[in-house]
């Protein structure tokens, strides 16, 4: 038998029960701009399930981590399936909270990242600008592991749209 360690958040349409468990966390896609002045980003789906009632369903919804040139993080919405969509203010700060203060801590956030980055260092390369764009992509996804508490507290949350003014 296994302890579990959850996080559980009160919403409009019932309890979101997130789990620290084995591919309840992933990277779903990963933004390498074209250009330098663009930030990298990274699309994380999270597993948890919606207890209503007496009835649960399984979700999975997604929110992207945005890291600018000056180390900023920003939150951002994704197109569909958001995992701030159709929530409250407080429900979408809880939300926040659940990330900065559980979930980037969470061994399955760290392992999907590292995954990550491993599949990075199996890309083929070919040519010099290949190995600097995985060079850069694999430092991102460093940073991503380096992201602390507090950079989430000071981040906005944004519509996938949505870029940095410097």
């Amino acid at each position: 038998m296994e302890l579990l360690d959850a996080q559980v958040i009160n919403t409009q349409y019932g309890l979101e029960i997130y789990l620290d468990n084995m591919d309840n966390v992933k990277v779903k896609a990963l933004y390498a701009p074209d250009s330098d002045n663009e930030p990298y980003e990274i699309m994380i789906g999270v597993k948890y399930f919606l207890l209503r009632d007496r009835y649960y369903e399984t979700k999975e919804n997604y929110f992207w981590i945005n890291i600018n040139n000056d180390n900023v993080v920003m939150l951002k919405e994704s197109n569909t399936e958001s995992l701030f969509a159709v929530k409250s203010e407080s429900e979408r700060e809880a939300t926040k909270d659940l990330i900065g203060k559980w979930l980037i801590k969470t061994n399955n956030f760290k392992h999907a990242v590292i995954d990550s980055i491993e599949e990075q260092k199996r890309e083929n390369v070919q040519s010099e600008v290949d190995i600097t764009q995985v060079t850069n992509r694999i430092n991102f996804l460093e940073k991503v592991l380096q992201i602390k508490t507090e950079d989430i507290e000071r981040a906005s949350i944004n519509p996938r749209g949505y870029v940095f003014s410097n």
